[in-house]
Parts: C-alpha cells; sequence; structure tokens
C-alpha cells in the first residue's frame, strides 16, 4: 500500500513543542514611524506634486518664479524680500454736513457758509423763504438738485424734518474758547458765554444757540469728549442762529472754566439745588459763563468745585426739574433783564 506522504496535497502535521521567535520583528512593527510628513513634502500627495511642478517652472525661469523667491541659498545668510502687496488709494470719507429745514438752510445762505450742493424736493410748495434761498444760491453759483422725497429721507438723520430742503455744508469749525473771549474783549462788549457740561442732545444745543443768540449772548461752549456736536438737528433747532453765534470746542471744560476766571469772568452754575436764586443775581452786569448740566446728572463734581455761584431757578414743586435748554434760555433771559436795568441807572 502507498504511503500518504507522496500524496497530493497532503499536509505535514507540525512538530509539537516551543515555537521559534521572530527576534523582535514583531515588536517593532508595532512602534511608531514618526510624525506624518507634510502633504508638499510628500511626493505622491497633490500638494506635493504641485510644488515639485513650481520648482521646475521655476528652474526653467532661471530662478524668477514664485517659488524661487520663497526659497533661500544655502550659501546665503539672507533671504529674498517677499514681494510687497500692491497698495490701494485710500478712500476718503465724505466729511460735509447736511443742513435741514427752512430757517436754517436760509441763515446759512444769508451768513454766506459755503456751499456744495442745495437739494430740493419735486413739487416742494413754495414761499418766500425758498424763493429767497434760490435766489441765493443761484447768485453764488451753487449746484440745485431736485430729488424725490423719499431720497431726501435718506440723506438726512432720522430725527430731522428737512422740510423739502436739504443744504450740504462743509465740517463745522468750532472756535477755540479763549480766543472767542478775547475777540469779545476786544470788541468791547461784555461777555456772556454759556457751556455745556454732559448734554448730549442736539435739540438742546440748538434751543440754547437760538436763546444765546437773542439775548446777546455771544457763543456756545462744548466740551470735546462726552458732549453734543453741532449737527443737522442742531443747525434746524437753532433756526438759523448757528449761522451767526458761533461755537467753541473746549478740550478741557474744567480748565477753561479756570481761564475764563483768571480772565475775571464770573461763571456760574445752574443747578435745582443751588445756593443762589436766580431772580435778583448779583453780578449780573459782570462778564458772565453760564454753565448748564444735563437733565440726568447735572452739573459733574469738577464742575461745580470750579463755578463761582451755584443758581436755582425757583418753580413749582409739581414740576421736577426743567429742560436743559430752558433752563439756559431763563437764564439768559434774566441776565439780560437785569443788565438792561443795570444800564438804565446809570443813565
Amino acid at each position: 500500500m502507498a504511503s500518504n506522504n507522496g500524496r497530493p496535497g497532503a499536509m505535514r502535521k507540525a512538530k509539537k513543542g516551543a515555537s521559534k521567535g521572530t527576534g523582535g520583528l514583531g515588536r517593532k512593527s508595532l512602534e511608531g514611524k514618526g510624525p506624518t510628513p507634510k502633504a508638499e513634502d510628500r511626493t505622491y500627495h497633490v500638494a506635493g506634486k504641485r510644488k515639485l511642478a513650481q520648482e521646475r517652472l521655476a528652474a526653467a525661469r532661471g530662478g524668477r518664479g514664485p517659488a524661487a523667491s520663497k526659497r533661500t541659498d544655502a550659501n546665503s545668510s539672507t533671504a529674498a524680500p517677499a514681494p510687497q502687496p500692491r497698495r490701494q488709494k485710500a478712500r476718503q470719507a465724505d466729511e460735509s454736513e447736511i443742513v435741514t429745514g427752512r430757517n436754517a438752510v436760509l441763515e446759512a445762505l444769508r451768513a454766506k457758509i459755503p456751499a456744495s450742493a442745495l437739494y430740493m424736493a419735486t413739487r416742494i410748495e413754495y414761499d418766500e423763504r425758498v424763493k429767497e434761498i434760490i435766489t441765493i444760491a443761484t447768485g453764488r453759483g451753487i449746484p440745485i438738485l431736485e430729488v424725490m422725497r423719499p431720497e431726501l429721507d435718506r440723506m438726512v438723520s432720522f430725527d430731522s424734518v428737512h422740510q423739502g430742503l436739504a443744504l450740504k455744508v462743509p465740517p463745522y469749525k468750532y472756535e477755540h474758547p479763549e480766543e472767542l473771549l478775547q475777540k469779545t474783549i476786544s470788541r468791547a462788549q461784555k461777555p456772556l458765554f454759556v457751556a455745556l457740561d454732559g448734554i448730549t442732545d442736539p435739540r438742546n444745543l440748538g434751543a440754547i444757540l437760538r436763546s444765546t443768540a437773542a439775548f446777546g449772548g455771544q457763543g456756545v461752549i462744548v466740551p470735546q469728549r462726552r458732549s453734543v456736536g453741532m449737527t443737522a438737528s442742531a443747525w434746524r433747532t437753532s433756526a438759523g442762529a448757528a449761522a451767526r453765534t458761533p461755537v467753541a470746542m473746549a478740550t478741557n471744560l474744567t480748565q477753561t472754566i479756570k481761564a475764563f476766571k483768571a480772565a475775571g469772568v464770573f461763571v456760574i452754575g445752574l443747578d435745582g439745588g443751588g445756593d443762589t436764586m436766580l431772580p435778583g443775581l448779583e453780578l449780573a452786569d459782570r462778564p458772565i459763563l453760564i454753565v448748564v448740566g444735563s437733565e440726568g446728572k447735572g452739573l459733574s463734581r469738577l464742575v461745580t468745585e470750579n463755578c463761582d455761584a451755584i443758581v436755582s431757578i425757583p418753580i413749582s414743586a409739581a414740576t421736577e426739574s426743567l429742560n436743559a435748554g430752558i433752563a439756559a434760555s431763563v437764564t439768559l433771559y434774566e441776565i439780560s433783564r437785569l443788565r438792561a436795568e443795570t444800564a438804565a441807572a446809570k443813565k
């Protein structure tokens, strides 16, 4: 009988006992192979192929390609300078302001404030003011542009009523407080100024400008920080007084008050709990600076400490306080009345 060892497909049984080791090959296969190379360093990767193509292109161009500009010579200590990005010309913002309202536009034109355009709503209702505005603008060569009312609404601020007219003027030019005081003294005028402390409503500024012009004041002072400036609402509320009454900007209101006091100006602050009542205010015939605080916080501590007197306006107990613009108007009227009585008595 033939043996099974020579039969095709026969298997040899393994010998029982200890098996031979791998010599550490299995342990090495379990160890890591280090960090994964970057994509551009792997020749089989898309990024690697792209890098090789750029290097070949740079070599064909004689080293003037973008890839060559990034590489450094091994024998050189400095790298090739990176290409500078193209500088775009900065777009200058239009800092012009818009004066709205028929009275404000008319007074601005009468005061010969430089204007670049007059916008007029279509089908505007003509009155004497509109006719004079058109006459002045035409005489000065100011372009008159007729626009639809919705477009005019978009041009002005949300709280402004344009009445169908808007005048484009350059940014407001503020005076210097001390220079404005010296101009007033040089004209032999008795100084009467109003300073705003923390007032942020432009309508209050416009109302105070109007009252200052009405009662013989020479200007209004606003701080540079945390205060309202000359906006379209202030122009319109002033009813044209902004074109005749200058506004000065103080870098530091406290220092400006000290400078006015050094020049002989009597400084009074308006506050509901003042020590002095407004009627019969003494020294009203002297140079005066009125400081008006905000409705909420009133006068600041430093401003209060530097005022010569804190004055209050007597009002009904049913009313908590007066609006800042109204309080300034009442005070300006009382000072104007006392000055007129003093001048009449001297005659």
